[in-house]
């Protein structure tokens, strides 16, 4: 089987994944990792280009757009799927940096985040190879960071897992999705649109609840240099069985499903 699905631990003190939106002066952060973000890590891992050259995408990206990959935030590092979040203020007064004056600039900050990433590596592709044999050993080419440099980020090769996969088509129980994922079913039957949003959600089980919502960069749009975003979400309620997200995928040996995009 030239497919295999692989996770590792992700982990950091700090990350920033930039908006591209600033509010006064503040720069935001999404609250979890993204794929082109994680897709840069997978590139620093390898030692694939980044940036170069103006209109052109980076070695990286070209080499892993297609490949799926899934992201779970790491249980006892989050709340609900909320990390927590600083600000912090930098100050610039460096003449040569600031022509009009001292240039102060407001980051929010993920603090300490956790996430299990995903892979779906494909052993006849040579860089997914050689991806697969570095994070097994806990190597990297490049420095991996959460969005900023001096972010650096690491796992641990006891949190990197192999897994024996099956992708689910249909199911006759209830069923709980352990990663992020985006839900793409938005018709019923009869092709009527459907009101409610979360109806493909069983409320039956007695537990506290909690529902993420978040839009998150998938991609690029290859024309306009600009990220593409999907609504994704992440709950602990399970999903009815009539209700099956596209490239779901059920992981045998920890009895979890996820989702890879």
């Amino acid at each position: 089987m030239a497919k295999h699905i692989i996770s590792f631990d992700l982990r950091a003190d700090f990350a920033c994944f930039k908006k591209p939106d600033i509010n006064e002066g503040t720069i935001l952060t999404f609250n979890s990792l993204h794929k082109p973000a994680l897709l840069g890590i997978l590139g620093a891992i390898v030692g694939l280009k980044g940036y170069n050259k103006k209109g052109e995408f980076p070695e990286y990206y070209q080499a892993f757009k297609d490949l799926p990959i899934g992201i779970e935030p790491i249980e006892g590092f989050h709340e609900k799927g909320n990390f927590s979040k600083t600000n912090i203020k930098y100050t610039n007064t460096v003449g040569y940096a600031n022509a009009d004056g001292t240039l102060i600039i407001t980051e929010q900050t993920l603090i300490k985040p956790a996430f299990r990433c995903y892979i779906m590596i494909d052993d006849e592709i040579e860089h997914q190879a050689i991806l697969k044999e570095r994070i097994l050993k806990g190597e990297s080419i490049y420095l991996p960071y959460l969005g900023k440099n001096e972010f650096s980020a690491w796992w641990d090769i006891e949190t990197v897992k192999e897994y024996q996969y099956s992708e689910v088509k249909e199911l006759t129980n209830s069923y709980e999705v352990s990663s992020l994922f985006i839900k793409n079913f938005t018709l019923k039957d009869n092709q009527e649109e459907e009101k409610d949003d979360f109806n493909f959600l069983d409320m039956s089980e007695p537990k506290q609840i909690f529902i993420f919502f978040e839009r998150l960069p998938i991609s690029f749009d290859e024309k306009l240099f600009q990220y593409q975003l999907e609504k994704f979400s992440y709950t602990n309620i399970n999903f009815i069985p009539s209700k099956i997200l596209s490239s779901l995928y059920f992981l045998k040996d920890t009895s979890k499903y996820v989702q890879l995009f």
